[in-house]
């Protein structure tokens, strides 16, 4: 998904680069677009460097060109088919009035005319300015096209008075976003642990055994977790993949290792997810030096703990939602392992199907729960990852809200 941030000219202006980074975190790319008031406060290239686009300051390109560049002349138009929604940090007073009166006088008052995007706006301004009448009808005009507008908090204003004006916190003007790109905070207040990857098993200093395991279901799991408000602690095997910013993660190697951090951080979480595909079995004794080729080799070979079934044995509250990589006797299999092993849902996918599962970003899964289950027809892993969370959040509400018989 991509956003457009726009950013005007209050005192406030210095806390836009905390919204970039906090999008950014939750897998958002944000394009910044500045006012010419808003430079005053912060120079375009610190949003540069944040955001990794362009920062656009103006409706024509600048520079020593005495003629405006047809390409910039319609950049608004390409910018507002090309996001998920517009959002505005600070929105001083004069902006809230252009758009409310429709007036396009620069690229971000032009953008919004031209946007069918979503549209956030989270005022800042002297309290008088807020209270003043005119602001207020301005406020309610958007209000009734749409516009969601992020409610200022009151305190001590940079101007010295005290009152409603001040900037939203943070998290409301995320949430507010995020509902606005349709990312159901349905998951706030929850903890998530999710475990991801593979593991690798020590046979010699150069050698391992492991599994086709990328890490990518657990990853989606993790960003579209934070997206719907949940607190996520990531604990990964090896993998090449970036995780979402505001995820918490814990790096292992071994099985033994995942064990350890994952016991260990179980009582932090609401919601335990396991989908790292972990070595079932490891050398009884690893060599101290590299084996050298001799000739054929047996490897003695010994169970590596069986986590997910710990897990559930020592879960309190926690919902305990396991993954299982099946070839045959798929839903049977899954089955079986649900009731064993105490879990509150099982996700299982035949990974002997090809262009799915392992290295690939499409799955197909099934979804088993104690009185359901969910077909997911094959898609890709971040949409299998958000019908996986719907039905933890409905195990979630259930939790809280037990049907009474």
């Amino acid at each position: 998904m991509k956003v457009a941030l726009g950013v005007t000219g209050g005192i406030a202006a210095y806390k836009a680069p905390e919204i970039v980074r906090l999008l950014q975190d939750r897998g958002i790319r944000v394009q910044v677009i500045m006012t010419r008031a808003a430079q005053e406060f912060v120079r375009p290239l610190t949003f540069a460097a944040l955001s990794g686009e362009k920062v656009i300051t103006g409706l024509f390109s600048s520079g020593e060109e005495q003629q405006p560049n047809i390409d910039s002349a319609i950049e608004h138009i390409a910018v507002a088919q090309a996001i998920d929604a517009l959002v505005v940090v600070p929105a001083t007073a004069d902006v809230l009035a252009h758009f409310a009166q429709g007036i396009a006088s620069d690229f971000l008052t032009t953008l919004y005319l031209a946007t069918t995007a979503p549209v956030v706006v989270a005022p800042a301004m002297n309290v008088n300015m807020w209270n003043h009448p005119a602001t207020q009808a301005n406020l309610e005009i958007l209000r009734q096209r749409g516009v969601r507008v992020v409610e200022p908090g009151s305190g001590y204003l940079a101007c010295g008075m005290t009152g409603p004006g001040r900037l939203a916190e943070n998290e409301a003007i995320i949430a507010a976003v995020l509902q606005a790109l349709g990312a159901s905070q349905d998951l706030a207040g929850e903890t998530v642990l999710i475990t991801a990857g593979p593991t690798r098993e020590k046979i010699d200093p150069v050698r391992y055994l492991t599994n086709r395991s990328s890490g990518r279901m657990g990853y989606a799991l993790a960003e579209a977790a934070l997206r719907r408000g949940a607190r996520v602690i990531l604990v990964s095997g090896p993998t090449t993949l970036t995780p979402p910013g505001a995820a918490e993660v814990t790096r292992v190697e071994s099985a033994e290792q995942m064990r350890e951090a994952v016991l260990k951080l179980l009582p932090l979480a609401s919601v335990v997810i396991k989908t790292a595909a972990v070595s079932d079995y490891r050398p009884k004794v690893a060599a101290g030096q590299k084996i050298k080729r001799k000739g054929p080799m047996t490897l003695e070979l010994e169970a590596t703990p069986d986590i997910l079934k710990e897990l559930a044995q020592r879960k309190e509250s926690q919902i305990v939602v396991g993954f299982a990589a099946e070839t045959e006797n798929v839903l049977e299999n899954a089955r079986q392992k649900l009731v064993a092993k105490n879990l509150d849902a099982i996700v299982v996918n035949d990974v002997s199907r090809q262009g799915i599962g392992f290295d690939s970003d499409r799955n197909a899964v099934t979804i088993i729960t104690l009185g359901e289950v969910i077909d997911v027809p094959e898609t890709t892993k971040w949409e299998v990852a958000q019908r996986v969370l719907d039905q933890i959040a409905r195990l979630c509400q259930n939790r809280k809200h037990p049907v009474k018989a």
